[in-house]
């Protein structure tokens, strides 16, 4: 579905992120992957090759919260390819804290990576869609915009900025042909759920009509499909990728 586009997908190097790249090159797309520090990104790029030596994959590792780190490294991508046709923002940060415990600076903190990071990147690289006559934007939201959550407001705070950025966006670039989306994960088999105790993911999956969790490929291939051409009408969906869950 992506053969020979050229994608950039943020938080790359782990979970859903990971699962993205691995489904893109499965496409035949070539991706650069966006990881928080060198190390990080490095070590995702090299365990994808060592798979696959031939892949179409490299890192780099921009500071988010940073316009001008991130606009070098898009210019850089640029430079290189002469394009990019997709661009994923799914890097961010989850938080289960009571706002009793909270502070305005870890408010902010969260605030900063899920959706400064989100807009950051997206304006560096809307010059280069707008040049080439389109492109695709899918952004990382959450099943939490539909229901919440009962800890760590900052987070659904940050998912519902995140869907009213791709919703108006859609509208605002769509004469551009640029055409920008959401992906709304549920629960996911990640590290993150792995490590959680089976007295609490039980009554979760009871939750889900389907009887299971996602796994990070259901994702990634609900990704894979709006970056793709086979979605070239839909534009400003947040499509919820959670089995029906029910709360």
């Amino acid at each position: 579905m992506l053969k020979d586009k050229i994608a950039v997908v943020t938080g790359g190097t782990r979970g859903i992120g990971f699962a993205i790249v691995e489904e893109f090159l499965k496409e035949n797309a070539r991706v650069v992957l966006f990881g928080s520090r060198e190390e990080s990104a490095t070590k995702a790029v090299d365990k994808i090759k060592k798979e696959n030596p031939d892949a179409k994959v490299e890192g780099a590792w921009p500071d988010l919260s940073d316009f001008n780190s991130i606009q070098d490294e898009i210019n850089k991508i640029v430079e290189k390819y002469g394009r990019i046709d997709i661009l994923v923002n799914n890097a961010g940060v989850s938080d289960n804290v009571s706002v009793y415990e909270y502070t305005a600076e870890k408010f902010a903190d969260v605030m900063e990576l899920n959706v400064n990071g989100v807009f950051n990147t997206t304006l560096a690289t809307l010059p280069t869609m707008k040049k080439q006559g389109g492109g695709s934007i899918i952004n990382t939201s959450s099943m939490v915009t539909k229901f919440g959550q009962t800890l760590g407001v900052a987070y659904p705070t940050s998912k519902f900025a995140v869907n009213g950025l791709t919703i108006s966006l859609a509208r605002e670039l769509g004469p551009d042909n640029i055409r920008v989306n959401a992906v709304a994960p549920g629960i996911t088999n990640t590290d993150m759920v792995k490590n959680l105790p089976d007295e609490q993911i039980k009554p979760l999956i009871n939750m889900i009509p389907m009887r299971r969790i996602g796994e990070a490929e259901d994702i990634a291939k609900a990704v894979a499909f709006l970056a793709s051409d086979n979605a070239s009408f839909i534009t400003g969906e947040i499509l919820r990728v959670d089995g029906a869950m029910i709360v």
